[in-house]
């Protein structure tokens, strides 16, 4: 693996550990720490090459139906000021998880590419 990729999985096991960190406050913390601490243990064995594509497109494709079923019909921003604390938080958390995906996806289509060379 090239180094631009191993240093993408290195960056995002760095953000998702942040996110797994910063979610002690939140009332389903449990819940969100775990799906952000996978996110980064997938990012780590990402950067070593230690990882099939079928896990990070399993949890992407996870993450992304989650980003549906979360999706609040009236969106209305992610700062505390743009709305009901309810739809934020619901946004906040749905759009979590679409990055989540989208990085999975990068994953996956990484080693798929990978193994095709």
């Amino acid at each position: 693996m090239n180094l631009f990729f191993k240093t993408i999985g290195y960056l995002f096991a760095v953000l998702f550990a942040m996110g797994a960190i910063v979610q002690y406050n939140d009332p389903d913390s449990f819940l969100w720490i775990l799906i952000y601490t996978i996110a980064a243990i997938i990012s780590v064995l990402f950067s070593l090459n230690r990882l099939k594509a079928v896990v990070p497109l399993i949890l992407g494709t996870v993450c992304f139906i989650g980003f549906m079923y979360l999706y609040p019909p009236d969106f209305q921003g992610f700062g505390l000021e743009d709305g009901a604390i309810e739809t934020v938080e619901l946004g906040r958390e749905a759009f979590g998880l679409l990055i989540i995906a989208l990085v999975m996806f990068l994953y996956t289509v990484r080693l798929r590419k990978k193994l095709k060379v």
